[in-house]
């Protein structure tokens, strides 16, 4: 306050603050005293009503604001501002703010599903379990539609040729498929290049001489390697498989650029390469029918083999240690109960008599 609590109980009338003669007097020493007790007590009284009013005047001011608050405000302002009128404005306080976290929660996904790309589903692969394998039909298959379909752009530079034996192809059929390309070798004793037949150690060939050339092929665009795709994407073997299978028109309001296509699961959702699984684009050997999801599972059977050719003596191998570190721990809990325990308790006397 400007001015002195004394001067202002001057101007009040200090006769009508004077204190009283009983208890009530004897607490207080002179009226001065009591008029600030007063005035303390009456201070956050003063300031509800004032922001009462300040309340009322934003509501009365904007047209947008809601008669249902108004008219609790206007409401608390007859009935004293209590503490009914205060919870309720605390829950639609607690209301407006949990709506509004809705919806920018909301918008925020939206941005990010469209720039990381739309969430795939789970998909019960059979190599998924613990103590699953490989389904090899399906590697045999996916190699098929992987030479057929994929290789003419991307390239699986970690894998040879051997690696296949055994897995979806015998010796003489890789051997065969293997000589069918031709490999720049040398130099030769006279100190020049040569080409020759492909061997079981070369690794498959690269579609392209360079990334300078892959680029150029394919409007600035670099095909990936495919050789650890399921493994350098996030939620790869899934991702995979919803990306080759993901493709249509674009939604309402969605522009793509020329050159580019659609696909909801792409970061961006705009992606160079076009859809490259048709149904009947691959004839199986073993006359499997060649529908679109068929081949994106065969492919992506084939290329997860090509990320983790060791997973099914990984598995084996984690199987055996287990197996023998149990007997292990048997053995353990056996001598620590029978033998060691024994030991632990046993007590010696120390006869002092004699």
């Amino acid at each position: 306050l400007p001015f002195s609590s004394s001067s202002y109980f001057r101007r009040l009338g200090g006769a009508n603050f004077a204190p009283s003669s009983g208890p009530r007097g004897k607490k207080f020493a002179n009226s001065e005293e009591l008029f600030s007790s007063r005035l303390k007590r009456s201070a956050p009284m003063a300031a509800g009503r004032a922001i009462h009013q300040l309340l009322r005047k934003k509501l009365q001011s904007h047209s947008s604001v809601p008669p249902l608050l108004s008219s609790l405000v206007v409401k608390q302002g007859q009935d004293g501002f209590g503490n009914a009128g205060m919870k309720s404005l605390r829950a639609l306080a607690l209301i407006g703010a949990g709506v509004s976290g809705i919806l920018s929660f909301g918008t925020i996904a939206s941005a990010d599903e469209a720039e990381h790309g739309l969430a795939c589903a789970s998909y019960p692969w059979p190599h998924k379990g613990i103590l699953s394998s490989y389904d090899h039909g399906s590697i045999r298959r996916g190699h098929q539609v992987y030479q057929q379909v994929c290789a003419s752009c991307h390239s699986m530079s970690l894998i040879s040729y051997r690696d296949l034996v055994g897995v979806a192809y015998t010796e003489e059929e890789v051997k065969a498929m293997a000589a069918e390309i031709e490999v720049v070798d040398g130099p030769n004793d006279e100190g020049e290049m040569f080409t020759r037949p492909g061997k079981l150690s070369d690794r498959f060939p690269q579609p392209y001489a360079n990334e300078q050339a892959a680029r150029f092929a394919n409007g600035g665009a670099y095909p990936p390697d495919l050789s650890l795709i399921t493994k350098a994407r996030h939620n790869g073997q899934n991702y995979v498989f919803a990306l080759l299978t993901g493709y249509h028109d674009p939604p309402a309001g969605v522009s793509i650029r020329e050159g580019l296509h659609y696909n909801p699961y792409f970061p961006g959702g705009a992606i160079a390469m076009p859809k490259m699984l048709i149904d009947g684009a691959v004839e199986y050997e073993d006359g499997t029918a060649a529908t679109e999801s068929q081949m994106g599972k065969d492919v992506v059977s084939f290329l997860s083999w090509a990320a983790e050719p060791e997973m099914e003596e990984r598995k084996l191998m984690g199987f055996k240690w287990i197996f023998v570190l149990s007997l292990a721990l048997l053995q353990a809990a056996y001598y620590r109960r029978l033998k060691w325990s024994v030991l632990k308790s046993r007590k010696l006397v120390l006869d002092v008599v004699n």
